[in-house]
C-alpha cells in the first residue's frame, strides 16, 4: 500500500511537470493581453467580469471537458487526438462515408497540433524573458536574441534525451505553482473583495452588458487554457488519476489564485497593466522570478517537443506520413525518441515566429485559432466515441455536446477576428501539414492500385516454382510484402537475377491498426504454405514498436516458424522508384511531391528494426 501511494505521488509530481507546463505558464501573458488589447477599461466591474470569464473558462474547458470527460476516452490506456480519432473511426466502422469524414477531420486536427506547437513555445519563452524589460528597460533589446538562444539550446540537446533532466521537471514546476499561489495570496490579502470574481454572475453580467466587447475579449481569454490538449495527450504516460490529482490538487488552485491576485493588483495599480504578472513580484524577487519563469517555459516547450515526436511517429504508423529517422534516446523507455527532421523543423518554425512577431503580445494575436479549432474537433470526435462507441443515451450526450460546442464555437469565432493579425500563421502550418499527409496517404493508395493488376497469387506461383525445380540454397529468406497472398516484387527480382530460392521462405506483411497497442498474443499469425514456405501477418498499433525480427522470434518460440539464426536469415525488401504521370490519380504536382517524399523516406529496414547487414533491397519503377 505504501509503495502504491509513493508511486502515485511520483506520477502526480511527474504529471505536474510534463502535463501542466503550457497551461501553468499562461499566467505570464493571458491577463496582460486581455487588458492591453484596448477593448476594455480597467474598472472594477470590468476586472471582476474578465476574471470571472477566466475562472469559468478554465473550469468548463479544462476541468469539465478535458479532465472529467475526455480523459475517460482512453484507447487501451493511451490518449491524444490520434487515439481519439482511432476510437471514433472504430465506433463508426459500419459507415464508410462517415468514417472517411471523421478520419479527415481528425487528421486535420492533428496537423493543427504542429501549428500550435510552433506558437506555444515561442509565446511562452518570449513572455518569460520579457520580464527582464520589467527589471530594466535597457534589457528590451536583448529579449529576442536571448529567447532565440534559449530555444536553440533546447532543441540542440534533444538528441541526448530527457532522462537525465526529466526528473527535475516535476520539482521545478512544483516550485513554480507554489510561487504562483504565494504571489496571488499576497495581493488577494490586500484586496480580498476580488474573491467575488469567482461567482459566474459577474461573467454573465459582463457579457450581457457589453456583448460586443466580451466577444472580442474571448480571443485573449482563451490564452488561459493554453496547452489544455496536453491533458489528454499525456494520458498514456501518467494515467487518469495522477493527471486529475495534479490538476485539482495543485495546478488549478495555483492558477486561479494567481489570476485573482493579478486582478487585485490591477485594481490597486492600473499602470501595472503592461505586465501584471511580473509586477506582482517584489523588486528583490523579480530576477529570480524571471529565471524561474524561463525554466518553467522551457519545461513546457520540452513537453510539447516530446509530444511532437510521439504524434509524428503515430501518424507515420497510421500511414499518413513517410517513414522518418527515429532514434531512441533511452535503453529502457521505448517512448523516449528523437526525430531529427521534426526537431529542427520545429526549431526553424519557432525561430521564424519569434523573429517575425518580436513580442508575446504580437504572438498572442496569432494564438487561438488553431487551438480552438482543435478543441472543436475533439468535441466532435468525443460525441461519436461516447454515443456510437460506448452506446450512451442520445439525449444527455447531445445536450452535453451542444453545450461544449457552443463554448468552442464562441472562442473559435472570436479568434477568427485575429486571422489577418497573425492567426493565419498556425493555420498555414496546419494546412501545409494536412496537404503533406493527404498527399502521402493518397499516393500510397495509388501505388497499391498500380501494383494490384500485376499481382500474382503467391500459392500458384510457389506451385509453379516447385514444378520447375528451382535451385534452393541454404538459409532463410524473409520477403516483406504490402499485400497478403501475392508475390513480393523482391522475390521476382531475386529469381530473375540470382535464379535461386532459399531453403526456407517467409512472406511477411506488416499491418498497422487504428488502436494504440496490439496485445503480444495477437501480434503475429503464421500460415504454413507447404514446402518450407510460410505466410506471416504482423499486427502493430500506432504506439507499438514495429520490430519484425522480435515478432518472428516469438512465432519461432511458439513453434509456428522454424528456428533460424540471425546469420543465416536474409531480409528482402522492394525499393521502388515512383514515376508521376499526368491524368492518372492526383494532380501532377501532388504526384511529384509524393514521389519526392517517397524517395526521401527513411529506410524500411531501420523502421522495422531489421539487421542492416542481412538486408537486400531490390528496386523497380511504379507509375502512378
Amino acid at each position: 500500500m505504501q509503495s502504491e501511494k509513493s508511486s502515485l505521488a511520483a506520477l502526480t509530481l511527474g504529471a505536474l511537470g510534463v502535463v501542466y507546463g503550457d497551461i501553468g505558464t499562461s499566467v505570464l501573458y493571458a491577463l496582460k493581453e486581455v487588458f492591453s488589447s484596448g477593448h476594455v477599461a480597467l474598472t472594477t466591474a470590468h476586472v471582476y467580469g474578465v476574471l470571472s470569464l477566466v475562472v469559468w473558462t478554465v473550469t468548463v474547458i479544462v476541468s469539465l471537458k478535458y479532465v472529467t470527460l475526455v480523459l475517460r476516452a482512453d484507447n487501451r490506456g493511451e490518449g491524444g487526438l490520434v487515439a481519439m480519432l482511432a476510437l471514433a473511426a472504430s465506433a463508426v466502422e459500419g459507415h464508410p462515408r462517415l468514417r472517411r469524414w471523421l478520419m479527415a477531420i481528425g487528421i486535420f486536427g492533428t496537423c493543427l497540433f504542429y501549428g500550435d506547437g510552433v506558437i506555444t513555445p515561442a509565446i511562452s519563452v518570449l513572455s518569460a524573458v520579457e520580464g527582464l524589460a520589467v527589471l530594466s528597460p535597457r534589457f528590451s533589446s536583448a529579449v529576442v536574441p536571448l529567447t532565440l538562444l534559449i530555444l536553440f539550446v533546447l532543441f540542440a540537446v534533444q538528441k541526448r534525451g530527457t532522462a537525465g533532466i526529466g526528473r527535475w521537471f516535476g520539482p521545478i514546476m512544483g516550485l513554480w505553482f507554489l510561487s504562483l499561489a504565494a504571489l496571488g495570496f499576497w495581493h488577494i490579502a490586500q484586496h480580498p473583495q476580488i474573491l467575488w470574481a469567482l461567482s459566474p454572475h459577474y461573467a454573465f453580467a459582463f457579457v450581457w452588458e457589453e456583448p460586443g466587447v466580451a466577444f472580442l475579449l474571448l480571443g485573449a481569454v482563451v490564452l488561459c487554457v493554453t496547452g489544455a490538449e496536453a491533458l489528454y495527450a499525456d494520458l498514456g504516460h501518467f494515467g487518469k488519476r495522477p493527471i486529475r490529482q495534479a490538476w485539482f490538487g495543485v495546478a488549478m488552485p495555483a492558477l486561479l489564485i494567481n489570476y485573482l491576485g493579478q486582478g487585485a493588483l490591477l485594481l490597486q495599480q492600473p499602470d501595472a497593466v503592461s505586465n501584471p504578472f511580473f509586477a506582482m513580484a517584489p523588486r528583490a524577487l523579480l530576477l529570480p522570478m524571471v529565471v524561474l519563469a524561463t525554466a518553467a517555459t522551457v519545461i513546457a516547450s520540452q513537453a510539447l517537443i516530446t509530444g511532437a515526436f510521439s504524434v509524428t511517429k503515430q501518424v507515420i504508423q497510421l500511414g499518413y506520413l513517410p517513414r522518418l529517422q527515429v532514434l531512441h534516446t533511452s535503453e529502457t523507455d521505448t517512448g523516449q525518441i528523437y526525430l531529427p527532421l521534426v526537431n529542427w523543423g520545429l526549431c526553424a518554425g519557432i525561430a521564424l515566429a519569434v523573429i517575425f512577431f518580436q513580442s508575446s503580445g504580437a504572438l498572442a494575436a496569432a494564438y487561438g485559432i488553431a487551438v480552438t479549432l482543435d478543441m472543436l474537433i475533439t468535441t466532435v470526435l468525443t460525441f461519436f466515441v461516447v454515443r456510437w462507441g460506448w452506446k450512451y443515451p442520445l439525449l444527455p450526450i447531445a445536450a452535453a455536446t451542444a453545450f461544449f460546442l457552443a463554448v468552442d464555437v464562441s472562442f473559435f469565432a472570436s479568434n477568427l477576428l485575429k486571422l489577418t493579425d497573425g492567426g493565419w500563421f498556425p493555420l498555414a502550418i496546419g494546412a501545409g501539414m494536412f496537404l503533406l499527409m493527404r498527399t502521402w496517404h493518397t499516393g500510397r493508395e495509388l501505388v497499391l492500385q498500380s501494383l494490384r493488376p500485376h499481382a500474382l497469387p503467391l500459392i500458384d506461383f510457389l506451385t509453379m516454382l516447385r514444378r520447375d525445380s528451382v535451385t534452393r540454397v541454404e538459409g532463410t529468406a524473409v520477403f516483406l510484402s504490402s499485400q497478403v497472398g501475392t508475390v513480393p516484387s523482391a522475390l521476382l527480382h531475386n529469381l530473375k537475377h540470382n535464379k535461386v530460392l532459399h531453403a526456407r521462405n517467409v512472406f511477411v506483411t506488416v499491418r498497422n491498426h487504428e488502436v494504440a497497442h496490439v496485445p503480444s498474443d495477437s501480434r503475429a499469425t503464421a500460415h504454413d504454405l507447404g514446402h518450407d514456405c510460410w505466410q506471416v501477418v504482423l499486427h502493430f498499433g500506432f504506439k507499438d514498436e514495429p520490430h519484425v525480427p522480435n515478432a518472428l522470434k516469438l512465432l519461432s518460440l511458439k513453434g509456428e516458424l522454424p528456428k533460424a539464426s540471425v546469420m543465416e536469415t536474409s531480409y528482402f525488401l522492394s525499393r521502388d522508384i515512383i514515376v508521376a504521370q499526368h491524368g492518372r490519380g492526383m494532380a501532377l504536382w501532388r504526384e511529384k511531391l509524393f514521389a519526392q517524399m517517397y524517395r526521401n523516406a527513411s529506410s524500411a529496414a531501420d523502421f522495422l528494426h531489421l539487421p542492416n547487414r542481412n538486408v537486400v533491397e531490390l528496386g523497380s519503377q511504379i507509375v502512378i
